[in-house]
C-alpha cells in the first residue's frame, strides 16, 4: 500500500506539472493575441486619418485576383505572415516530418555534443543541454474590411518603364495631372504602392478624381512619350474584425538554453549535425535558425504548403 501511495503521489505531481504546462503556455497564446490585437487597432487609427491603401501592421496589402464567376467574387484568400520573436540563447528548428517534431518535444531536454576540437579539454563542458518545447502561434481565422471609396483620389496602372528615379515620374504625373486642360487639379499627395508599380494620386479638391474614373483610360504626356494609363477608383479600407485562434506549428520546435559557446556558423552546423541524427530520434532538417545570447529575433512563419 506505501508503493501504491507513492506512485498515485508521483502521478499526482506529474499532471500538476503538465497542468502548470498548459497554463503558462496559455497565458503566452494570451499575451501575444493581446499584442497583436493592440498593433491592429493602432493600425485601424491611422488609417481613419489618412485615406490610403488597407494596411495591416505596418505592411500594405493589395489584393490582385481574377473573379472567374460570381461565386467567387465575394472571397477573399488571406495567406497569413506570422512574426514570432526569438530570445537570445535560442533556436528554431523545422524539420521535415512533424513525427520527429514531435518526438523531439516529447524528450523535453537534449545533450548535444559540441564540435570544438582541443577547444574545451573538459568532459562536461564538451557538452550542453538544451530544452525542447512546442512552438504555438496565434492564426486569423477571418478577415473583415469595411472597405470606402475615396473622392479625390485615382488609382494609376499600366506605367511605362523609363528607367528614371520613382520620384522624378511622380513629378511628371503630378505635372500633367495637375493641369485642368487634362481634366486634373491641384495635387495633394501622391505615391507609388509597394510592389505592383500602381501611383495613387490624391487632388486637393472633390469632383476632380470621378471625370477622370469616368474616362477608364487616359493617355498622359510624360516627357517625349504618350501613354495610355489606366485610371481606376481608389479603395481604402479599416480591418474591423480579425478573430484569432492558437495553432501549434507540427513541424517547428523551440530550443532554449544553449550557451554562447560556438560561433553562429559552428552552433548552426553543430544543433543540424546532432538533430538530424536518428540515432538520437531525429530526422532530416528542413530550416535551423539560431539567435546567440545576448541578441534577438524575429522568425516569420508563413503557410505550409508541404
Amino acid at each position: 500500500s506505501q508503493e501504491l501511495c507513492s506512485a498515485l503521489e508521483q502521478d499526482h505531481a506529474k499532471l500538476q506539472m503538465e497542468r502548470e504546462d498548459v497554463e503558462q503556455r496559455t497565458q503566452k497564446v494570451k499575451k501575444e493575441g493581446e499584442l497583436l490585437l493592440k498593433n491592429l487597432e493602432r493600425q485601424t487609427l491611422l488609417n481613419r486619418d489618412e485615406e490610403r491603401s488597407c494596411q495591416v501592421g505596418e505592411r500594405k496589402m493589395v489584393f490582385k485576383g481574377l473573379v472567374t464567376n460570381k461565386e467567387d467574387m465575394n472571397k477573399l484568400m488571406l495567406t497569413p505572415l506570422i512574426c514570432y520573436p526569438l530570445p537570445g540563447g535560442s533556436a528554431l528548428i523545422t524539420f521535415e516530418k512533424a513525427e520527429v517534431a514531435q518526438r523531439i518535444i516529447e524528450m523535453k531536454e537534449h545533450v548535444v555534443e559540441l564540435s570544438c576540437g582541443d577547444e574545451l579539454e573538459e568532459i562536461d563542458r564538451c557538452q550542453m543541454r538544451v530544452q525542447a518545447a512546442p512552438v504555438d502561434i496565434l492564426l486569423p481565422s477571418a478577415l473583415e474590411i469595411g472597405l470606402t471609396r475615396s473622392s479625390r483620389s485615382i488609382l494609376l496602372s499600366g506605367l511605362p518603364s523609363l528607367g528614371i528615379p520613382e520620384e522624378a515620374l511622380l513629378d511628371k504625373l503630378e505635372l500633367f495631372f495637375s493641369k485642368t486642360k487634362n481634366g486634373g487639379g491641384e495635387v495633394e499627395s501622391r505615391e507609388f504602392l509597394d510592389n505592383t508599380g500602381q501611383v495613387v494620386l490624391t487632388f486637393v479638391q472633390d469632383g476632380v478624381a470621378e471625370p477622370l474614373i469616368a474616362r477608364g483610360h487616359i493617355p498622359v504626356l510624360i516627357g517625349k512619350g504618350k501613354y495610355e494609363l489606366k485610371v481606376s477608383p481608389c479603395m481604402s479600407g479599416d480591418v474591423t474584425n480579425l478573430p484569432l485562434q492558437p495553432s501549434r506549428c507540427p513541424r517547428t520546435v523551440l530550443l532554449s538554453g544553449i550557451p554562447d559557446v560556438l560561433g553562429e556558423e559552428a552552433m548552426r552546423d553543430t544543433l543540424e549535425i546532432h538533430f538530424q541524427k536518428g540515432s538520437r530520434r531525429g530526422g532530416e532538417v528542413d530550416a535551423l535558425a539560431y539567435v546567440p545570447a545576448g541578441r534577438w529575433g524575429l522568425a516569420a512563419f508563413t503557410e505550409d504548403t508541404g
